[in-house]
């Protein structure tokens, strides 16, 4: 377990503690902030409670059975009851890191103190994460509309100590087996509480949050391998100047180009088809990728706008406001999340294509002026990287299948009381997928690339310092490309975990500087 700890406060939290707590592990507090908020909160709720009016979410049922009001002695049943029935979700379970960002991000909705729970559950909610607890969540489940509902309710199943969840060494038990055997008690709901724990955008959002960041970094390394292939196609640089960015002042494009031109310093073999075979212009795919690139790196910085708000918002219905009124509302709607998701789909199969094409070029002998035929050692005698292209194409048109967006549609569900949802955990799920995807085509461009650069230099041509430090990095990870005295068949999931884990980006800053 990471030692790093995050303390959760009243005014929510940042994309960089979501990813501590759901990949890194860390431990979470309350802050005593948080504790006070929490506990004057509930003092709002006991007093409501004890009211004969009825009150939605605290003595009522919900949805489209809220006009039946709750006696004292069912409310606690009803809020366990609401729990177990909505933990309805099936499908494949979804991934670790996926339900530690839900559980951490309710955490911080429930902290805000506009929930009405009491400090036990939110305490207890931390202990389960400290643990390293995870519930057991479906793949299908949520409508991404009063909240992530199923996934949710999975969550606070196991905080009841019921259903099944998965233990730090990775084994399914159930749940009251676990919090016993880390001295964790159940909780017992009480008023609103069971309601509270599962109206949230948090899977959604936790989803978006780790999009966004590995989004980051699989544009940086998209840049560097544009540059890789406009070079090992003895591309012209020229087209990367800043002042012809600046007169089309997007800040992705021109990020993009800066990171390009940065790479390609000191190249040899930029521009030097025209010595003997001019052409007056690169293809799209590599005279182009400073616009495209860029655009989805404007994209990925409004979906980024989008995540800190929502990481900043209080989701629940109804909520304790700051003077005491309890009211029912519609934040927990996932328009706002939902929407960006997609965005992030679309720019993504774009990236995926554009890189597809500029790897074809590579391998195509009459176009790629002077590399031999799929970049083979022995043409003919092997097929070089024929079947890489391949695996990419397949993946670029999976990219453009999920790119689909999810967020146009929309079922209505309890009895037509919620008769418009967000679809936003789809999209959420669907992105992952399309995220998994451009690393792999990424990595197949970095692959043919790596591997045209190195035939670039056997021709007697100097490549670029940073480009070296490209092939040298993935050489020294044992991704080998195919020549003499090598194994001939592509090592792509090798060069896939190399850009997964932002080695590629690693390799060339120091020769670059920070690229963006």
């Amino acid at each position: 377990m990471d030692m790093h700890t995050v303390v959760v406060g009243t005014s929510g939290t940042t994309a960089q503690d979501v990813i501590a707590v759901a990949r890194g592990n860390a431990r979470v507090e309350l802050s005593a902030a948080a504790v006070g908020a929490l506990a004057a909160a509930r003092e709002v709720i006991d007093a409501l409670a004890a009211k004969p009016e009825p009150v939605y979410g605290v003595s009522t049922g919900f949805g489209a059975l809220a006009s039946r009001h709750i006696s004292p002695e069912l409310r606690a049943q009803l809020q366990r009851n609401i729990v177990r029935s909505h933990a309805a979700g099936m499908g494949p379970q979804v991934e670790r890191e996926v339900v530690r960002a839900l559980m951490f991000l309710r955490l911080k909705t429930v902290a805000s103190g506009h929930t009405g729970v009491r400090p036990e559950i939110a305490q207890t909610m931390a202990d389960v994460l400290n643990a390293g607890i995870t519930p057991v969540v479906h793949e299908y489940g949520s409508l991404g509309c009063s909240g992530d509902l199923a996934p949710l309710s999975h969550c606070a199943l196991t905080l009841m100590g019921e259903g099944d969840a998965e233990g730090p060494d990775g084994t399914v038990r159930p749940a009251g087996e676990l919090l016993a055997a880390h001295g964790i008690t159940p909780v017992e709901l009480r008023e609103k509480e069971g309601l509270a724990l599962l109206n949230g955008t948090d899977g959604m959002l936790g989803m978006l949050v780790m999009a966004i960041a590995d989004l980051q970094n699989l544009y940086t390394s998209a840049d560097i391998t544009a540059a890789l292939s406009l070079e090992a196609l003895l591309g012209t640089d020229k087209v990367l100047a800043p002042e012809l960015h600046a007169i089309r002042p997007h800040p992705g494009q021109g990020a993009s180009a800066d990171n390009m031109l940065r790479v390609l310093a000191g190249s040899g073999l930029t521009g030097h088809h025209q010595d003997d075979a001019p052409r007056v212009q690169d293809a799209y795919s590599v005279r182009c990728a400073p616009q495209v690139n860029g655009a989805g790196r404007d994209t990925l910085a409004h979906a980024r706008l989008v995540a800190d708000r929502e990481l900043a918002a209080a989701v629940d219905n109804p909520v304790v406001l700051s003077d005491g009124r309890v009211e029912s509302n519609g934040n927990f709607h996932g328009a706002p999340v939902a929407y960006v998701l997609d965005f992030l789909a679309i720019v993504a199969a774009d990236l995926g294509s554009i890189t597809e094409r500029r790897t074809d070029r590579l391998l195509d002998k009459n176009r790629s002026h002077g590399l031999p035929p799929f970049l083979a050692d022995d043409a003919g005698v092997d097929s070089g990287l024929m079947i890489a292209q391949y695996t990419q194409a397949a993946l670029v048109s999976e990219m453009k299948r999920l790119a689909v967006p999810a967020s146009a549609d929309s079922i209505p569900s309890s009895a037509m009381q919620e008769d418009h949802v967000s679809m936003g955990w789809s999209a959420a799920r669907k992105l992952r997928t399309a995220v998994e995807n451009l690393a792999r085509i990424v990595a197949v461009e970095l692959y043919a690339a790596t591997r045209a650069i190195e035939l670039r230099a056997a021709q007697g041509l100097t490549p670029a310092p940073a480009s070296l430090a490209a092939v040298e990095a993935l050489r020294a990870a044992g991704v080998e490309g195919p020549g003499p005295d090598r194994f001939l068949s592509p090592d792509l999931a090798a060069a896939d975990a190399f850009v997964r884990a932002g080695k590629l980006v690693a390799a060339v800053e120091p020769v670059t500087g920070q690229l963006a």
